[in-house]
């Protein structure tokens, strides 16, 4: 239940991983910030609306309309001009969240980006905080070993499967997010493998962990994959765990 005093924040991740990260973040560096959990947008409440000081929208996995996505976050930022909210965005939806979310009560952080740039916008508030983080304004250059890592190209179907795997999730949890069969994600996770010579999921995890398959999958985010989540997120790849906030 929400206390009627103090600053409240709301933390929006369809990822397990990255919610307990920014929640990390915020406990450490703002204990005087109450926070809640969302799965989507969707589950927002009006009186978490109405209270919020703060919202972390991670829209960093998008991928299905992201177009109609942004534009919700846009309707409710013209009804709730209070808040301070702070979007991760990935490099391919950022030219949208752009078009739609730069505001004057909004903050764009790059889902790369380090957690001193996350408590520094939540430090300067939304009429002070930086619009856009240059991180996403800055051209990300490749070099000649990178150019040629990518030439092992997974499809997007591929590469959504091992990212889900990556960030945690099992092969049922993909199945249902991407309303498609276990057998069908199977088949996709068995043939990004072949794709990348991997022969075990011990090889795939490697891989995954790896600087290459980090890069590939956009796994190098700050509230996901630093060091000091590394332990949460070893355990929730293991088999027979199970995944819960």
């Amino acid at each position: 239940m929400l206390s009627l005093h103090g600053k409240h924040s709301v933390i929006i991740s369809r990822i397990p991983v990255m919610q307990n990260g920014l929640g990390g973040v915020m406990t450490r560096n703002f204990p005087d910030f109450e926070l809640t959990y969302c799965s989507s947008l969707q589950e927002l409440t009006l009186l978490q609306l109405r209270r919020a000081d703060v919202i972390i929208a991670d829209i960093s996995g998008e991928y299905w309309n992201p177009r109609g996505a942004l534009e919700e976050y846009f309707s409710l930022m013209n009804q709730y001009r209070d808040i301070h909210w702070i979007f991760l965005v990935s490099r391919p939806l950022n030219p949208i969240a752009v078009e739609l979310l730069v505001r004057p009560e909004s903050t764009l952080l790059s889902d790369m980006e380090p957690i001193e740039g996350l408590v520094n916008a939540v430090r300067a508030g939304r009429e002070r905080a930086e619009r856009v983080s240059q991180m996403l304004l800055t051209p990300e250059p490749l070099s000649s070993e990178e150019e040629n890592e990518h030439l092992i190209a997974l499809t997007h179907s591929e590469r959504k499967v091992l990212r889900l795997l990556g960030k945690g999730w099992g092969i049922n949890q993909i199945a249902t997010l991407l309303k498609k069969s276990n057998k069908t994600i199977s088949a996709q996770k068995n043939s990004a493998m072949r794709r990348l010579s991997l022969r075990s999921n011990a090889d795939m995890y490697a891989w995954i962990n790896s600087s290459q398959g980090m890069r590939e999958l956009s796994l190098m985010s700050a509230y996901g994959e630093f060091e000091e989540w590394k332990k949460p997120i070893q355990q929730a790849i293991l088999p027979s765990s199970k995944i819960a906030r």
